[in-house]
């Protein structure tokens, strides 16, 4: 046999080689495909039954016409409602294509971010068009933590999944109700609380750091003050006391020394409501119905006249958190500032300065809940300060909730960036839905699904936001943020 003979590879194993790799590189993208439509499914029933005010588990699945209860094969996402023709398996009554749009919609962007994440190769030297695709290059979408790879990294594109699936639950019901149900953000919050520490844990006890997250940083979110000890104890000590502060202000307004703002919004509502259907009795106009149009709900809403007035128990709320904050900050700068050789938890590298250096998982809590906090003050000063200077509640603390969760999942950087980007959302969403609706715009709307997609453009473009960031302020070094 000669050496060309033994060194020739049969066609069908190089061909079984690269279908194995095929699917060893596909399968999860199936995987995450078909859980993202299981969740798009859970969507459409929160998004259904929380308006009525039903609960979301019982009693299950029926046809909302005969009131058949729905078996496992017309459950089936997306595929159900293709299958049996957009119609009910029992009495054919139509059923609403958005379910399944909303299904294929959240398992396209579950995919699509493990694809852009983890699929999608980096270009190499000898290979410069990898990941290049109609001109674009896609592997400059994914963060620089994701490209340690997604057996190191799995627990945080589970956090980022969650916040996703919660921000499409809460754009459904917001944009139908004005209102956003608070278990949606606290979903997403426990979950980075939970999963980021944890995963920084199992990170440190195996490797010691995550090989490539944005330089000067330690995680896949930003971290208090890495390089310096006792800065970063100082903020570690403020999120602390100001978590305790929450705790304090639900207390005190579970005791009633805080009273809860709005408290007597449904009987001012009530009382209008009344009034306004004497009005109309009086003159003779009928009362509002499917034929008259109705009355806009969110008409009352602004027109509260103690907007002001409540903004002030806001205020009240918030003294305790902002007190032991600070407090906190300063004990714990005080305990621990005491010279001595520290190791650099990043490098590992010996370096001189003060006080013992956190733990990975303790920054990265910190990182966690300086985030939620960071993310729920910006909306929370505009609704303080934009209610008390124009009299009227100007954004609702589902809004707070919101980006508090946002914050939680993916630091305070990018929860300002999308805090800001959502206006700009907000303003083309206004200029596109303006003119198609005869040029009058609504006196109220919902803001969340602004803040919602302001979010997902985050997480998406953040290389483009770091090069316009880099323009604006004439930096020699490109801004690279985690």
């Amino acid at each position: 046999m000669s050496w060309m003979a033994v060194q020739t590879v049969p066609g069908w194993i190089e061909a079984s080689y690269e279908t194995v790799l095929l699917l060893a590189r596909w399968t999860p993208v199936l995987f995450v495909f078909a859980l993202g439509a299981c969740v798009g499914s859970l969507i459409n029933v929160i998004a259904y039954r929380v308006p009525l005010g039903l609960d979301i588990v019982s009693p299950p699945s029926r046809c909302p016409s005969c009131e058949t209860r729905l078996t496992w094969r017309e459950n089936i996402p997306i595929f159900g409602w293709l299958f049996w023709r957009g119609r009910c398996r029992y009495c054919k009554s139509p059923i609403s294509p958005e379910y399944p749009l909303v299904e294929l919609a959240v398992a396209m962007l579950f995919a699509g971010l493990y694809v852009l994440w983890y699929v999608v190769p980096d270009p190499v030297a000898y290979a410069p068009d990898k990941g290049v695709w109609l001109g674009v290059n896609w592997s400059a979408v994914k963060p620089e933590w994701a490209q340690s790879g997604a057996g190191l990294t799995w627990p945080a594109f589970v956090v980022c999944v969650s916040l996703v699936g919660s921000l499409a639950a809460m754009t459904l019901v917001d944009a139908k109700t004005f209102t956003i149900p608070l278990f949606l953000p606290w979903f997403a919050t426990i979950v980075a609380l939970v999963v980021h520490p944890l995963h920084a844990l199992w990170v440190q006890k195996t490797i010691g750091h995550l090989p490539r997250v944005a330089p000067g940083w330690l995680w896949t979110i930003p971290t208090p003050a890495p390089r310096a000890p006792s800065e970063a104890w100082w903020w570690i000590g403020a999120c602390g006391g100001a978590v305790t502060g929450l705790g304090v202000s639900l207390l005190l307004v579970r005791m009633g020394l805080i009273r809860r703002s709005f408290a007597d919004y449904d009987e001012w509502e009530q009382q209008q409501t009344q009034r306004l259907e004497q009005e109309r009795a009086a003159s003779g106009q009928p009362a509002p119905g499917a034929d008259a149009g109705g009355d806009n709900p969110t008409d009352l809403w602004v027109a509260y006249p103690h907007a002001r007035r409540e903004m002030v128990k806001e205020l009240a709320f918030l003294g305790p958190p902002a007190l032991l904050g600070m407090a906190g900050g300063w004990l714990a700068h005080r305990l621990t500032d005491t010279a001595g050789p520290v190791v650099d938890p990043e490098t590992g590298a010996a370096a001189i300065a003060s006080g013992p250096v956190p733990s990975l998982w303790l920054l990265v809590l910190a990182g966690v809940v300086l985030g939620y906090l960071v993310g729920g003050a910006l909306v929370w000063g505009v609704r303080i300060f934009g209610s008390l200077a124009f009299g009227k509640e100007a954004m609702g603390l589902g809004d707070v909730h919101l980006m508090a969760a946002v914050g939680a999942c993916l630091g305070w950087i990018d929860t300002t960036l999308a805090f800001f980007a959502a206006a700009f959302v907000g303003l083309f969403w206004a200029v596109v839905v303006g003119p198609l609706s005869g040029g009058k715009v609504p006196r109220a709307l919902p803001y969340g699904p602004y803040l919602a997609i302001a979010t997902c453009l985050v997480m998406l473009t953040k290389p483009l936001i770091e090069r316009l960031i880099t323009l604006l302020a004439h930096a020699e070094v490109p801004i690279n943020i985690p």
